[in-house]
C-alpha cells in the first residue's frame, strides 16, 4: 500500500482537472485512471482524463504543491435541531462563511415582498385589522378611487420575475427549486470570490434527494457532511415556546383590536 501511495499523482486519489478547472476535491475512479510520468492520477470522468492526457502539464505540480480548495460544510438537520446555532459557531471558530440556505432565499425576494415569506412568517389574517380599515376609511372619508390606485400599486411593487416566484413557491409551499435557478445561487459559493478561496459552512441544503443530486451532477462536492439528529422533544421544547408567545401576542392585538372597533362604531353612529 505504502508503495503504491508513492506512485500516485499530486492529488492524490482526487482528480485533477476538478481541482484545477472548479478548485473541488472531487474523488476519482480506478476506472478512470491514466499514468504520467510514473505516477497514477485518478478523474472523475472518463472526459477529464482524456483532457488531463492532452495538456498534462496543465494539471500537475511544478515548484509548489498544488493548492487545496478550503473548507466546505453542509450541515442537515430537522427544522429546529439547532442547525442555525451550531453553524455560526463553526464558522467563527474556523473563520469561513456561513450561509443559511431559506434566510439567503428570503433576502433575494425580500425587496420585492416586501416582508419574509415562509412557514415562520405567516401570521393569521387579522380580520378585525380589516374592518377598522374600512372603519377608518369611512370615518375619514378616503375614496373609493383612492383606495383602489394603493391597491394597484401595491400590485405592482411585488410583481415577481419566474425565479423569483420559484422562489418564493419553495419558500411557502415546498416547491422543488428548478437547476437553473440552483445555478444562479449555489455555483457562486464554489466558483466566485470571496467563498472560492475563504470556504463556507452551507445551512440547511440540500434539504432533498434532488438537492443532493443536483450538487453531485455539478460536480460540487462539500468536503464534509454533517447531520444533526434529536429527540422530537427537544425540537419541541425548542420551537413551541415562541410560537406560543406569537399566539399570545395575537391574541393580544385582536382584544385590543375589538375595542378600538367598537370606539370607531361608536363613532360612525354619531
Amino acid at each position: 500500500t505504502k508503495e503504491k501511495k508513492r506512485h500516485m499523482g499530486d492529488t492524490k486519489h482526487f482528480c485533477p482537472v476538478s481541482l484545477k478547472e472548479n478548485f473541488v476535491l472531487y474523488p476519482g475512479l480506478y476506472e478512470h485512471a491514466a499514468k504520467y510520468q510514473e505516477k497514477i492520477y485518478y478523474f472523475s470522468t472518463s472526459e477529464y482524463r482524456d483532457k488531463f492526457l492532452k495538456n498534462p502539464e496543465e494539471y500537475v505540480a511544478h515548484n509548489e504543491p498544488i493548492q487545496a480548495p478550503p473548507l466546505r460544510v453542509c450541515l442537515l438537520g430537522t427544522h429546529g435541531a439547532g442547525k442555525t446555532t451550531c453553524a455560526r459557531q463553526i464558522a467563527d471558530k474556523l473563520g469561513i462563511f456561513h450561509i443559511q440556505f431559506e434566510e439567503y432565499l428570503r433576502e433575494l425576494i425580500l425587496p420585492k415582498t416586501k416582508e419574509k415569506v415562509g412557514p415562520d412568517f405567516d401570521g393569521e389574517p387579522e380580520e378585525d385589522d380589516n374592518k377598522m380599515t374600512i372603519l377608518s376609511q369611512e370615518l375619514d372619508n378616503f375614496s373609493q378611487t383612492m383606495a383602489k390606485t394603493e391597491a394597484e400599486k401595491s400590485k405592482q411593487e411585488v410583481e415577481l420575475t419566474d425565479e423569483e416566484e420559484a422562489i418564493k413557491a419553495n419558500l411557502v409551499d415546498n416547491e422543488a427549486l428548478p437547476p437553473e435557478v440552483l445555478d444562479n445561487i449555489v455555483l457562486d459559493w464554489w466558483r466566485k470570490e470571496p467563498f472560492r478561496s475563504t470556504g463556507f459552512i452551507l445551512d440547511g441544503f440540500p434539504r432533498t434527494l434532488d438537492e443532493a443530486q443536483y450538487l453531485s451532477e455539478r460536480g460540487l462536492c462539500p468536503d464534509v457532511a454533517v447531520y444533526i439528529q434529536v429527540e422530537e422533544s427537544d425540537v419541541l421544547d425548542r420551537l413551541f415556546p415562541p410560537r406560543l408567545k406569537k399566539w399570545k401576542e395575537r391574541q393580544y392585538r385582536k382584544m385590543e383590536n375589538k375595542k378600538k372597533l367598537k370606539d370607531l362604531k361608536a363613532k360612525i353612529r354619531v
